[in-house]
């Protein structure tokens, strides 16, 4: 393989062959605009990429080893290859040329694209089982599976490696610093993946990395386990970066990604997020009973979704029983001809009932106009949201006052935090386990500054930085939203314009040319929407 140096456009790619791959910086070409002083610092930071060039436009996007900065560190066999368990499995050991391609569905003739390390055990480690001393913490906001995930850790830790010494770090972040540490056995948490919440506690922003770094090497830890969303991961690549980059610590920290709403990027999913569709079948189901059992019944269902409609677009599928589904990427309006209103009215006509489940980021636009709401945020730099549930029963309660003899029953149901603190189903525990599995492999190998997630059905190791610089979001372009439309038959509130704006912002690569003559492929536009209808074309 070579290693590549990636630069920005328009400066041309460089690519040297060095003996292996070394840390590279990738840095913009762009002059950016003048800033104040805090905004110049941060502008000069670079990002630094581990990148590996083959044939065929192969790229591989590597993740940091302990060696890349201490090339003296010592290796040992793999305990796995005498455990008991683990002896009748046929190649249990990932071959170190494995990777896992980022993007499956490609043209013929195109390149290969970028991969990612496969996760899973090698045949050398970097850690004697004895000399570790590990650290779990959990930050963020809850989620089916958290518990689960610190059982498996601890669990996998002990039955794999035989490692015995585990902390758990309380209260998230600040627990490094400002709270007292727990031990954890795999008899303290044999049962606690049955429990909603973490046992360990959590807490939003915060961080004092310096702090946290000093906390890591007075207590001689020396493998971090990070579990959070892409706030807690963009914690733990600066976490990375000052204990291992700048103060050469051998600690592997892992992060593993955590997030509800599953709006994190490039993986195919969040752990949570299967048990969260799942209990939001509870809700849409009573709200549906409620509106069926009275006149003119609406029912309004608020579900998890900051930035990323997944939940509500998820749940609506499954669920059949709803006529509207509202999500923060497709815009929306309330009144006039194709507007929500106007809908609502008329579907009440036809069926005499409805349902309307809504993402809690959706139509934040139109509330912030109606309120006149300047924008606030967590301390987790979240942006808070106003309750568009409330704000959007209020506007259907106001539109039929102004319809005489038009009465309607409206019944609102918010199951946000009853979904985030139940423990986490079957699918998802098995889930939890195998995640755990492939951090806890990757740190006994040596990786550090990595985050462990499934790529296109196969656990990968991504470079932080892969899943901070932006957000997964559902593509209204997309024949899994046209699915929506077409089970709700609700109209997409879209012009031409709007749908073309969408389908560019997706499009992360050109397109080849289409070969021409007998085998020439027929590429369809996106079917188009006058906001007036339902988009129901290309669903199949």
């Amino acid at each position: 393989m070579e290693t590549a140096t990636v630069v920005v456009a328009p400066v041309p790619v460089a690519i040297a062959p060095p003996a292996q791959h070394k840390l590279l910086e990738l840095k913009s070409s762009f002059a950016p605009a003048a800033k104040s002083a805090p905004q110049a610092r941060k502008a000069k930071a670079v990002v630094k990429k581990k990148l590996a060039g083959g044939s065929g436009g192969y790229v591989l996007e590597d993740v940091p080893h302990l060696t890349d900065y201490l090339p003296e560190l010592k290796s040992y066999p793999n305990p796995l290859q005498d455990h008991p368990a683990y002896s009748v499995v046929k190649q249990y050991f990932v071959n170190p040329d494995d990777t896992v391609a980022k993007k499956i569905v490609v043209h013929k003739g195109s390149a290969r694209g970028t991969h990612f390390r496969r996760a899973g055990p090698r045949q050398r480690v970097y850690f004697q089982p004895g000399e570790v001393r590990a650290a779990i913490v959990t930050c963020g906001g809850l989620c089916p599976g958290l518990n689960t995930v610190i059982r498996e850790l601890v669990c996998g830790l002990h039955d794999m490696y035989g490692v015995t010494s585990v902390l758990g770090i309380e209260g998230g972040y600040k627990g490094f610093y400002a709270r007292n540490t727990v031990d954890l056995t795999p008899r303290s948490v044999n049962g606690i993946h049955k429990r909603g919440g973490t046992v360990l506690g959590t807490s939003r922003g915060g961080q004092d990395t310096g702090k946290i770094a000093d906390s890591i090497q007075d207590r001689g830890i020396n493998q971090v386990y990070i579990i959070g969303g892409d706030g807690t991961q963009k914690g733990a690549a600066s976490i990375h970066d000052e204990v291992v980059r700048r103060r050469g610590i051998p600690c592997a920290v892992v992060g593993v990604p955590k997030t509800i709403d599953n709006d994190i990027a490039v993986i195919d999913r969040s752990f949570g997020f299967d048990t969260a569709v799942e209990e939001a079948q509870r809700a849409i189901s009573a709200a549906h009973v409620e509106a069926e059992s009275a006149e003119n019944g609406v029912g309004v269902v608020k579900l998890m979704g900051r930035n990323s409609g997944f939940i509500a677009m998820h749940a609506t599928l499954a669920s059949r029983d709803v006529d509207c589904c509202l999500i923060p990427e497709s815009p929306f309006y309330m009144e006039g001809k194709g507007g929500l209103l106007e809908f609502v009215e008329r579907r009440l006509r036809e069926n005499g009932h409805m349902v309307i489940v809504v993402a809690e980021g959706a139509g934040q636009d139109l509330i912030a106009k109606s309120m006149h709401f300047a924008d606030t945020h967590d301390a987790s730099g979240n942006k808070l949201l106003l309750d568009v549930g409330l704000w959007l029963c209020q506007k259907i309660k106001e539109h039929f006052k102004r319809k005489p003899g038009f009465p309607i029953t409206l019944k609102y149901i918010d199951p946000t935090y009853m979904i985030r603190a139940v423990p986490s189903n079957a699918s998802d525990n098995v889930y939890c386990t195998l995640l755990a599995h492939s951090a806890i492999h990757g740190a006994m190998a040596g990786y550090t500054g990595f985050t462990v997630a499934p790529v296109n059905g196969r656990h990968a190791y991504i470079p932080f930085y892969r899943i901070t610089e932006k957000q997964n979001k559902v593509v209204i372009t997309d024949r899994m939203w046209a699915r929506v439309l077409c089970s709700t038959n609700q109209p997409c509130f879209l012009t031409h314009e709007d749908v073309e704006g969408a389908g560019q912002e997706e499009e992360e690569e050109p397109q080849l040319p289409l070969v021409e003559g007998d085998n020439a492929l027929l590429v369809r536009s996106p079917p188009m929407c006058n906001g007036n209808g339902p988009l129901c074309s290309g669903a199949a």
